[in-house]
C-alpha cells in the first residue's frame, strides 16, 4: 500500500493509528488468500472476529508516498481465538517501520464467544485432536 497525505500528522509521518488500520486491511486480505471472504463469514455464518488484543512497536517512521509493505502471519489459532503478527517496511529499502499482533475471539452475532465452524478451521490450520 502507498502513504496517502491524509495518514500523515502535522510532523509530515504516519500518524500512530494508521498502523492498526492498515494491519486490518492485511487481515481481510489474508482471510481471502486463504481461501474465503471475511465479509461473507460475518453475513452469511454469523461469526465475527473481535479485536480482544492490539499492540504495535514503532520502529522507524514513514512518510508521505512511501511504498509499503506489511506481511501477515498466523500465529496461533484454535476454535475459540487467532492471533495473528503483522511486519510492516518500505517496500525496496527493506527498512522495518513497525511490528505488531492482534489477538480476536470469534464470536456470533449476539457478540458471545463461538467456536469456528469446521470449514474454516483447515483454513486457519486448526486441527483439534480426536478424543
Amino acid at each position: 500500500m502507498r502513504v496517502r497525505y491524509a495518514e500523515t500528522d502535522q510532523m509530515g509521518i504516519v500518524y500512530h493509528a494508521n498502523y492498526l488500520i492498515w494491519m486490518e486491511v492485511a487481515r481481510v486480505d489474508y482471510c481471502r488468500s486463504i481461501g474465503f471472504v471475511y465479509k461473507d463469514m460475518e453475513s452469511l455464518d454469523g461469526v465475527l472476529l473481535a479485536v480482544v488484543e492490539a499492540n504495535c512497536r514503532y520502529l522507524s517512521p514513514s512518510r508521505f508516498d512511501d511504498e509499503i509493505t506489511i506481511r501477515i502471519s498466523l500465529l496461533e489459532a484454535n476454535t475459540r481465538m487467532v492471533r495473528f503478527g503483522y511486519d510492516m517496511e518500505i517496500s525496496g529499502e527493506g527498512r522495518k517501520i513497525a511490528r505488531g499482533e492482534t489477538k480476536h475471539l470469534f464470536l456470533g452475532r449476539d457478540l458471545r464467544p463461538v467456536r469456528l465452524p469446521e470449514k474454516y478451521r483447515r483454513m486457519f490450520r486448526i486441527v483439534e485432536s480426536a478424543q
